[in-house]
């Protein structure tokens, strides 16, 4: 969606801080940060050889196609914190294998607990689990692909410094996640999307 649609449903909405997390780069969060009147997270959903891993207060791409293991390392090298997206999702193919997942556990930061776009609750409610059993503070995500998605999904959490993430992330684990599971009928969208893509090539 255009980074200006983005901003303005935040500002409609009341959403004071924004972690920006666009597939394989960061430009999205760096034109946001640049236009936005709040906080903005420059973030990447960057895409290992063996799944799907978010980086967060990112300077630099990470690049795709590297191992887990390499991704994280490249993401703590700068200082982010590295997240677990939607671990559990069924429907996703794109989420980290389960091997990584548990090679990685003392290393994530992050697990997200609650995504909109998490079809069955059973599947969020693993992710808890399995966030809360490796000490990890709780995020979600409203994975907005449109704008009248965005805010689905929040945490209310106290004001942090963006320049420290890891007073963020201190503040995240006493933070309250809000947020309701989206119509699976949003999914459409993007999967047209992805057919379109793939016809132009």
């Amino acid at each position: 969606m255009p980074v200006e649609a983005l901003v303005d449903r935040c500002v409609r909405r009341g959403i004071s801080c924004l972690a920006v997390t666009d597939h394989n780069t960061i430009a999205g969060g760096l034109a946001a940060q640049q236009i936005a009147p709040f906080k903005v997270i420059v973030g990447e959903e960057i895409k290992t050889d063996e799944g799907e891993l978010i980086g967060l207060f990112l300077k630099e791409e990470v690049p795709r196609g590297l191992s887990p293991e390499e991704t994280v390392e490249r993401v703590h090298a700068q200082g982010g914190l590295v997240a677990a997206p939607h671990p559990y999702d069924r429907f996703r193919r794109s989420r980290l294998r389960a091997e990584a997942l548990d090679r990685l556990a003392g290393q994530i930061d992050i697990t997200e607990a609650f995504n909109c776009r998490t079809t069955l609750l059973r599947d969020s409610q693993r992710a808890e689990a399995y966030g809360r059993a490796h000490g990890h503070a709780l995020g979600a995500g409203s994975d907005s692909h449109t704008p009248i998605e965005v805010g689905g999904a929040y945490v209310e959490m106290e004001d942090f410094d963006l320049r420290d993430p890891q007073e963020f992330l201190a503040k995240l684990r006493e933070a309250r996640i809000v947020g309701q599971r989206a119509n699976p009928l949003v999914h459409v969208p993007t999967r047209l999307v992805k057919i379109v893509r793939s016809l132009k090539r």
